[in-house]
Order: C-alpha cells, then sequence, then structure tokens
C-alpha cells in the first residue's frame, strides 16, 4: 500500500508536467532531458543549475526539452517516492537522458527499474550518496567530487600559499566515514612529501548535545590559542560545513591561511563569515566571486585564502544535463571522458578541471563509468594556483 500510494503521488506530480506537456510537443521528436534535484532546502545549488538548463533549453511544457523534478527532503524516509519519481520519468517516449543531482539513496534502484523498461535512456548520476558499486551497476555514469586527489592537492596548494603548517579540524564520527579518513591520512603523507608539518585537532559534532551553534563557538574561541600554537603561516581546514564560516572569520581576523572549504564554492562559508549580501548577483558566478573578492581583499585575506571559482553541484546538474543531451543528439560519446570535461567547461568560464576515473582501493580496478573531478584552486587576490596541471604521485591512489 505504501508503494501504491508513494506511485500515485509522484505520478500525480509529474503528470502536471510530463503528461500535461505531450499535446504541446505533439509531433515534435527532439530528446528529453529529465534533471532531478533536492528541493532548495535540501540542495540549492543543484537546484538552481536545472533552472538555469531550462533557461537555456526551455522546459517540455514549454515547448523545450527539460522535464524537472524534486525529490521529497525526507528522502531516506521516502525513498519509494522517490524511486517512483525517478522512474516516473521514464514514461515520457522522447526521455533520452535523466540526471540525477545530488543522488540520493534509491537512485540506483530507480535507475534499475529504468534499465529494465527504458534501456535507451542514459542515466547519469551526480554525487552519489550510496555504494559505489550500486551506483556503478545501475548508471551509465557516475560523477563525484575528487577527494582522494585533493587530500595531495590542498596540501600542495597550502604550500603555495605560503603554509609551514596544515591544520586538519573534525571529530569521531566524520572520521569514521572511509573517504574523510582516507583523505586525512593522505593529507598526513602530503605533508611529509612536501616539507609542511601536519597536526589534528578535535572540535564538538555539530550533532552532539552542543549542536551547531555550540561547535561554531568552539571554532571561534579555539581560533587564537591555535594560532599561538602553531603560527600564523598555517593552513586550517575542517571537514564540517556549519564550522567552515566561524573558522573563515578568525582566520581572516587572525591573518592565517585557509585553501579552500570541504565542499569549495564561493557561498560555502564565505558570505555568512563576512555579512556579503549576494542577491543581487544570484546566479552569476564570476559576479559571485567577485563580489566575495573584493570582500576578502578588504579584510585583509589577500592570497591567504581561496575557494574554487564555481559551485560544484550547481556545474554538475548542468554539465551532466548537457552531457546527456549532446549524448542523445550524437555530438559526445557517452564514454568520452574528453567530452564530459568539454561540458564542466562549458559552464565555468576561465576555470579548469581535471579528472580521473574510480579506482577501487581494495581491488585497484579502474571503473570506466565513474570519474572523479576536481577544480582548480582560486586564491583571493592572485587567482588561479593552477592545480590542475599538477602531477599526482601515483602513491596516494593507493593510501588507505
Amino acid at each position: 500500500m505504501k508503494r501504491l500510494l508513494a506511485l500515485i503521488m509522484a505520478g500525480l506530480m509529474i503528470f502536471g508536467t510530463v503528461g500535461c506537456s505531450k499535446s504541446g510537443t505533439e509531433g515534435d521528436d527532439k530528446p528529453h532531458i529529465g534533471i532531478v534535484t533536492g528541493t532548495v532546502s535540501q540542495g540549492e545549488d543543484e537546484l538552481r543549475g536545472a533552472e538555469a538548463f531550462i533557461k537555456e533549453y526551455g522546459s517540455v511544457a514549454d515547448g523545450g526539452i527539460v522535464q524537472h523534478v524534486t525529490y521529497p527532503d525526507n528522502f531516506m524516509t521516502e525513498q519509494e517516492t522517490t524511486i517512483a519519481m525517478i522512474e516516473g520519468l521514464a514514461d515520457d517516449p522522447q526521455m533520452k537522458a535523466i540526471v540525477v543531482n545530488q543522488s540520493v539513496p534509491g537512485t540506483s534502484a530507480a535507475f534499475a527499474k529504468i534499465k529494465e523498461i527504458r534501456p535507451d535512456i542514459l542515466l547519469l548520476a551526480a554525487s552519489p550518496q550510496e555504494d559505489t558499486n550500486m551506483i556503478e551497476a545501475a548508471a551509465d555514469l557516475a560523477v563525484d567530487v575528487d577527494n582522494v586527489k585533493r587530500g595531495y592537492l590542498m596540501i600542495l596548494a597550502a604550500k603555495k600559499m605560503g603554509a609551514k603548517t596544515f591544520v586538519h579540524i573534525s571529530f569521531p564520527r566524520h572520521m569514521s566515514i572511509e573517504l574523510l579518513s582516507r583523505r586525512k591520512t593522505i593529507m598526513e603523507e602530503a605533508c611529509k612529501d612536501l616539507g609542511l608539518t601536519f597536526a589534528m585537532e578535535t572540535a564538538p559534532d555539530p550533532m552532539s548535545d552542543v549542536g551547531v551553534p555550540g561547535a561554531q563557538q568552539f571554532i571561534l574561541e579555539k581560533m587564537p590559542s591555535w594560532i599561538d600554537k602553531y603560527g600564523k603561516d598555517t593552513a586550517f581546514f575542517c571537514t564540517n560545513d556549519a564550522q567552515t564560516e566561524p573558522l573563515l572569520k578568525m582566520v581572516a581576523q587572525l591573518g592565517a591561511i585557509f585553501v579552500e572549504p570541504d565542499l569549495p564554492s564561493p557561498i560555502m562559508g564565505y558570505p555568512g563569515a563576512f555579512g556579503i549580501d549576494l542577491k543581487e548577483q544570484a546566479g552569476d558566478w564570476p559576479a559571485i566571486l567577485k563580489r566575495v573578492e573584493e570582500t576578502i581583499v578588504e579584510k585583509g585575506g589577500s592570497k591567504r585564502m581561496g575557494t574554487w571559482a564555481f559551485s560544484y553541484g550547481y556545474t554538475s546538474t548542468l554539465a551532466l544535463a548537457e552531457f546527456g543531451k549532446q549524448v542523445a543528439e550524437g555530438t559526445a560519446k557517452k564514454d568520452s571522458f574528453e567530452d564530459l570535461m568539454k561540458c564542466f567547461e562549458k559552464y565555468t568560464p576561465g576555470a579548469e578541471w581535471n579528472g580521473s576515473y574510480f579506482v577501487d582501493v581494495a581491488t585497484s580496478t579502474e571503473k570506466k563509468n565513474h570519474v572523479m573531478i576536481y577544480q582548480d584552486t582560486y586564491v583571493f587576490g592572485q587567482g588561479f594556483l593552477g592545480q590542475t596541471k599538477e602531477t599526482i604521485p601515483e602513491k596516494y591512489n593507493s593510501i588507505k
């Protein structure tokens, strides 16, 4: 009964868009692209990317090619609804590619069902939150941020920015996550190789009794003593988004170094830390970057603070939707790494990307339908560091 209700609910939501639009596109054989994202409260950047793609190519309801739906905010407890909504996009006979960003639990199950009935639809998963083997088996292509290579590259960037010490701030819950723990180990090894001192500090978990306010206050109070302990030529990094804001504030105030957030974007931490109003620049990433940069330089953070110039969540929605469109039209090949990267570059003028295929560290197997990517680091008051052109030693791929 629960599954039946979920299917009916999803069907009603999609009927108002896909179903009603078929008459408006009758006789039109353009390939349709489906995009599934969270809502504004769960993933605003991903959703804004979908809106930008609709602005570029038009919605199916208006005679365009894009069909966008959002999964429930409480997707963990409403997986049946999520699955039904993704699967429902395949009811459109002109649907040729479906992008899910972020690929929350339920995506693999939905993709598997679509493959049974519509093997002609290209299935693209961004930021998968399920087991890698599951998503690789169900999706034609999965794309994620390469946190393994970033483990080395952030240390290299810190060195370029003048850091002598790198401080990694986290807590037990995050360090129990395999990829985050592995990245920390890579950072430690990179510090040895590049001549930096590596240090770890523990902060309260925002999910604990102290909550987000308590975890943020801890950072504000501890930073002066940490600067005294490690010196100003120290790059600080934290694994938690909520703690990024107070960390940025204190780094600027005390003259330390900050390479980039855990989830790099000009709007991750910076607007809140420095009271930057970006309403006029919304959706215009070069304008956002310029506005943030002006403030950071004014606050004394020139050449000491960085980020990615474009949001990954926003860009990955656009790039994968464009890639799906090009594959459907025959202007790109679904197994072409080069064609995929060109789609990312289309939406990030001036910023460069690099990446590679995911390697299963347990089996050393390279997965050709799972791509890990990263963007060049942008330092405020200086510009791009050229990280995408750096050669990363092979040994870092096997560090566990």
